[in-house]
């Protein structure tokens, strides 16, 4: 495995900032955001100088009970590609279900939900990984994620999960130290006690974030400063491992580039006070994972059935409002839902910022309260079309100037195509709006 060094997540946000920081070795970039064919001018210097970059998927769903999309799979074994990475990672999550499968609507989490810790699901996981493996052109490597509910009835830990899965696929790990820190706020786990179980020799490499506590649950929001608990469990994984790379997320709240600045040389710091006294035992840099075992026959459609059913019904009462589970936890539920549907109006605000800039300081209001009858299907793009267009059935917003703009930005992008400005196209697409209305 390649090594890393010290590096941080690329955001458009901080990208001239990221280019003159000193010590940066490699850079992470959202493989959803990057276009193959038009990479963003900073990544491309950052190449050219020989920083490595990583693109890494939030979107694949390899923790779903169907197997992963192809369209998926080729879209993130392109950006390795173009990059030149040496290797790509995702996430050990489940982010949609529903559909035929279960006889319901297809449902979008728009954020990383947890698997459960049982072999149905465990099985359904290990095969999507190697679905995964062999569709893309360099080593994948898995992240743990944070997360705010607990699946009742699971059979293994998680540090027991993750060495399970190393060892029937070959996959690297993606360790994030801060998602250690949240489960242990939010689901009582022991950091040091994940760290004894999990196979820290097939570690690719670490996150480090910050987050905040409320109420007793603690968000992993990255865009807080990183706190000492979580620089406390890097030391204890280094003090078992050198990490082949570390790396910053920071992901909104930017701070000055002398604080992340400040925050890397932390890392930095806590991982060579972590590590072993020369003579030590220690792992060292994690060697390649061996190789899996010879592959096994293919999941029973009923494993994946019955994974489906739970994974369905979990996501429906935290975007559509149905009864909780049984065995659940209905207030953190609740925490759960609400952080969900606040996820969808922040994201749906930066990629349709005009829906904001229209509705004004009622954007939000107006949002959630959408979100609480329709859950969301085809993404964040078509979540803000959709919004829009409830809002315009209801004859919303009640000013005319802006329910006017409201109606233009909707009809220029609800289509197949933009508007070609011919009045035929604009009346058409104005007499489809008034049909739905009616």
């Amino acid at each position: 495995m390649k090594h890393l060094g010290t590096g941080i997540g690329w955001r458009p946000e901080i990208a001239d900032a990221v280019e003159r920081m000193p010590g940066i070795d490699w850079v992470e970039a959202v493989a959803e955001n990057l276009c193959p064919g038009h990479l963003p001018d900073s990544l491309l210097r950052l190449r050219e100088r020989g920083v490595t970059v990583v693109p890494h998927g939030v979107s694949l769903g390899l923790g779903d009970a169907g197997r992963p999309d192809e369209t998926r799979l080729a879209a993130l074994a392109e950006r390795a590609q173009a990059l030149g990475s040496p290797l790509v990672t995702e996430h050990i999550a489940f982010v949609r279900a529903g559909g035929p499968a279960t006889a319901s609507q297809p449902l979008e989490a728009g954020h990383l939900l947890p698997v459960p810790r049982t072999r149905d699901a465990l099985d359904v996981l290990c095969e999507n990984v190697r679905i995964a493996q062999d569709a893309l052109p360099v080593p994948l490597a898995v992240e743990n994620i944070a997360a705010l509910i607990s699946w009742p009835g699971e059979e293994m830990t998680e540090g027991q999960f993750l060495y399970e899965l190393v060892e029937r696929t070959g996959v690297r790990l993606l360790i994030d130290v801060a998602n250690l820190h949240t489960n242990h706020v939010n689901r009582g786990e022991d950091p040091a006690k994940a760290l004894d179980e999990l196979p820290v020799e097939a570690i690719a490499y670490v996150h480090v974030a910050g987050g905040f506590e409320r109420d007793g649950v603690w968000h992993d929001s990255h865009a807080h400063p990183v706190p000492e608990p979580v620089l406390a469990i890097l030391a204890d994984l280094a003090s078992r491992v050198t990490p082949p790379g570390v790396l910053l997320e920071r992901d909104e709240n930017f701070p000055a580039p002398q604080e992340l600045e400040r925050e890397l040389d932390a890392i930095r710091e806590t991982v060579r006070a972590g590590a072993p006294a020369s003579g030590e035992s220690a792992t060292g840099t994690a060697p390649a994972a061996a190789a899996p075992a010879a592959r096994p026959s293919p999941v029973p459609d009923p494993t994946r059935q019955r994974l489906a059913l739970a994974q369905t019904s979990l996501l429906s009462a935290l975007v559509a409002g149905t009864p909780a589970p049984e065995g659940f936890d209905r207030a953190r539920l609740a925490v759960q839902s609400r952080a969900l549907a606040g996820k969808r109006a922040d994201v749906v605000a930066k990629v349709a910022p005009e829906l904001p800039e229209i509705l004004g300081k009622s954007y939000r209001a107006r949002f959630l309260s959408y979100a609480q009858a329709r859950p969301m299907s085809g993404g964040y793009r078509r979540d803000a079309l959709d919004f829009a267009e409830r809002l315009l059935l209801a004859g919303q917003p009640e000013d005319s100037e802006a329910r006017g703009r409201l109606t233009r930005w909707w009809l220029e992008r609800s289509g197949p195509a933009p508007l070609d400005g011919k009045p035929v196209t604009r009346w058409l697409r104005a007499a489809r709006l008034a049909l739905r209305r009616g």
